[in-house]
C-alpha cells in the first residue's frame, strides 16, 4: 500500500464534492521480479472505482484518462516517467488538471 496526495484542478475538483486535495490510500501490485509497486494507471483505477461518483465521462474516456488532462507526479509531466507505468511512491503528489475551458 502506497499513501498519496491527490490534487485535482482546473475545475476537476468539482466532480470530487469540490475537494480539491485528498490523501489516499492505493493498493500495490506484485509483478514477477519486482517488488510491490503502485502506478499512475493504478491510482486512475482507484480514482475511478473508490471516488468519481457523479460525471466519470469528465474524468475518464472508457478506461482511459481524458485528453486535455495534465498529470504531473510532484510537479514533474507524467509523460517524463512513462505516462500510465509510472511509479507512484509513498506521500507522491499526483496532480490531475484540466486544460480545456468552456467560454
Amino acid at each position: 500500500m502506497v499513501w498519496v496526495y491527490l490534487q485535482f484542478g482546473g475545475g476537476l475538483e468539482t466532480l470530487f464534492d469540490s475537494v480539491k486535495s485528498h490523501k489516499v490510500e492505493i493498493p500495490s501490485k506484485k509483478k514477477e521480479g519486482l517488488s510491490d509497486r503502485t502506478t499512475v494507471k493504478g491510482v486512475i483505477n482507484y480514482i475511478q472505482k473508490k471516488m468519481l461518483k457523479k460525471n466519470p465521462e469528465m474524468f475518464l474516456k472508457g478506461k482511459e484518462l481524458r485528453p486535455g488532462i495534465l498529470v504531473l507526479i510532484n510537479d514533474i509531466d507524467w509523460e517524463l516517467g512513462g505516462k500510465e507505468e509510472c511509479i507512484v511512491e509513498n506521500n507522491d503528489v499526483v496532480l490531475f488538471l484540466s486544460t480545456l475551458h468552456g467560454g
